[in-house]
């Protein structure tokens, strides 16, 4: 179908025509749909003639797409004495065309477009870049398996694999660029908000034993004792990727959080925001940094690292008030098996005073945490019995969740000498220490107002969290099947830049769905060609995520039948920006 403008220079109309052919077998038009007057829809586009034939003809390429689906039945002439052709493929995946629409959102081709000024290179970067983001989603792997994965796309690769580690060298130089207009673009995907910002890190490690200038031995999060890389990432408030970098593994998490917020500052135009981490990057430098410029912060605060006379104050079980009311509270006189207190959270404010900053703590109790604190602990110690239980020499405890903290051992001595024997007990004094903070928690702040809508800002830190599991385990950053600096940085680029698609196709999906419905779907969603001059069956299961999908991004690919000349035409619409009015 096409378009067609008929009549005269005052008065056009605006068609969309079908070409179709007689039973004479010469060819006619017929019109197919009016979509009005050419003054009236000018006016629409503020008499932008090409914004509006843009629009017209995205109408004609959908009108296109429902009528081949829909003019009837079609049949397919199959021989069942014939072989299929050798070394042809037949199943193709098509999850991706709903990937390939956010990124044409996203703007990633003219991103690609503006780097390839300043670059010379042969190779289309813009293709290598999107089917990794792809592969990291759909079929995470090696850059190899990436790109044997890539075949069975309905568009295949053009490119040579020795293209795509071309490529990560570029990606690496060019990551803040890319960073700071993917942001810039995301904003006509989903508005981004930016009120309130989210900033952690986790750690990489790399099966390698010897260390070198960035895979550094630190402190692995994983407790494994290999060279690792840190990530710092920072999220909106609706749980968006915002922006990351990656540090040597020796490098102390709390100087990573400066240099990448400032970049957000001056690249994004981020301006006044609440910034909220937990207490392991919530250094006192960090808090000051973020108390300039209308910026504020809220930090989770360890109970056991306050000063001795705060830390009583906080736990002084007087003066604490339910949220939504003024009454005091003696947290010691609560009857914790009324249903109506235990589900309550209680709260105390604590001014503190480090250096020149004033600050407030926001200590809560909830007798339904203590009752799941205490419940874990339990399960704890009983698995360190049973580690006392077992012969040989006990490790110590690794960190404040490991059994072996509540292991304590004494060494046996005969006639003043060590005799070589430790025996081992549960640390009763440790578990006491611990039970004193049961239901307990605690931020530190510098915003003045309500109490609920604070500790509702630290509660989001949940989805940050999901955001780095969601990278190491669903998009499985970890292997990383390269070993130089830029090409590391440059496989991060990429696992960032998929769990940005991935979390506007959430969005876009109104936020229905789990990360597993959503991945398993679109990685089952596949296409069978019947023959080459016929077309495609749907080979996928389809649900109310699918519809889902398909109503989103205003394609189908769910007929029982689609032509190949529909289906070139769907691709189509996923690589063209539509043109609202």
């Amino acid at each position: 179908m096409y378009i067609s403008l008929t009549g005269n220079s005052d008065n056009k109309d605006v068609y969309i025509k079908r070409s179709y052919r007689k039973s004479n077998g010469k060819t006619a038009t017929q019109i197919h749909r009016k979509l009005g007057k050419l003054n009236k829809l000018l006016e629409q586009f503020s008499g932008d003639y090409d914004a509006m034939m843009a629009w017209a003809r995205s109408e004609a390429e959908k009108d296109t797409i429902e009528y081949n689906s829909k003019t009837g039945s079609v049949t397919v002439s199959l021989s069942k004495s014939a072989y299929i052709p050798k070394n042809e493929e037949r199943c193709f995946q098509i999850g991706y065309l709903f990937l390939q629409k956010l990124c044409t959102e996203l703007k990633i081709d003219s991103i690609c477009r503006k780097i390839s000024k300043r670059h010379k290179y042969t190779y289309d970067f813009s293709a290598i870049l999107t089917d990794q983001i792809f592969s990291r989603i759909l079929s995470p792997s090696s850059k190899l398996g990436s790109y044997s994965y890539c075949q069975t796309l309905l568009e295949p690769p053009k490119y040579e694999l020795q293209n795509i580690y071309r490529s990560l060298s570029l990606m690496a130089e060019e990551s803040d660029f890319i960073q700071e207009e993917l942001y810039r673009n995301s904003n006509f995907v989903h508005p981004r908000n930016k009120k309130i910002l989210y900033y952690d890190c986790t750690n990489y490690y790399f099966e390698i034993e010897q260390d070198d200038d960035f895979r550094k031995y630190g402190k692995s999060k994983e407790n494994r004792p290999n060279p690792i890389v840190t990530m710092g990432l920072f999220m909106d408030a609706d749980g968006i990727p915002l922006a990351f970098d990656v540090f040597p593994g020796n490098q102390n998490e709390q100087t990573t959080l400066k240099p990448l917020e400032t970049k957000v500052i001056r690249d994004f135009a981020c301006g006044g925001f609440i910034f909220c981490s937990d207490a392991g990057l919530g250094s006192k430098s960090n808090r000051r940094f973020n108390s300039f410029a209308n910026r504020s912060y809220v930090i989770t605060q360890s109970l056991k690292k306050m000063r001795e006379e705060d830390r009583l104050t906080a736990l002084n079980p007087k003066q604490f008030r339910r949220l939504g009311s003024g009454q005091f509270f003696d947290l010691s006189t609560l009857d914790e098996s009324d249903p109506d207190i235990y589900e309550t959270i209680f709260y105390k404010e604590v001014p503190v005073v480090n250096g020149n900053m004033d600050e407030t703590v926001i200590v809560t109790y909830s007798p339904k945490y203590k009752v799941y604190q205490k419940r874990i602990r339990e399960q704890q110690i009983a698995r360190a019995v049973k580690m006392m239980e077992q012969p040989g020499k006990k490790r110590r405890g690794r960190n404040q969740n490991d059994p072996a903290r509540f292991i304590k051992s004494t060494a046996i001595t005969q006639e003043g000498e060590v005799a070589g024997k430790n025996i081992y007990d549960l640390d009763l004094d440790r578990i006491s220490e611990e039970e004193r903070y049961d239901g307990f928690y605690a931020v530190i702040t510098n915003l003045e107002g309500e109490v609920g809508e604070i500790l509702k800002i630290n509660r989001q830190r949940w989805e940050i969290e999901e955001n780095f599991r969601i990278m190491k385990t669903d998009f499985e950053a970890r292997p990383v099947y390269v070993r130089r600096k830029d090409r590391i940085k440059a496989h991060f680029l990429t696992c960032y830049i998929s769990l940005l698609v991935y979390r506007l196709l959430e969005k876009k999906t109104g936020n229905r769905y789990t990360c597993n419905e959503i991945l398993s779907t679109l990685r089952s969603m596949q296409v069978t060609l019947l023959s080459k001059e016929s077309g495609y069956i749907p080979s996928y299961k389809r649900t109310e995520l699918t519809d889902d999908l398909h109503k989103a991004f205003s394609f189908h690919t769910d007929y029982e039948f689609i032509s190949k000349s529909a289906m070139r035409s769907i691709i189509k619409s996923t690589k063209t920006k539509e043109v609202k009015k």
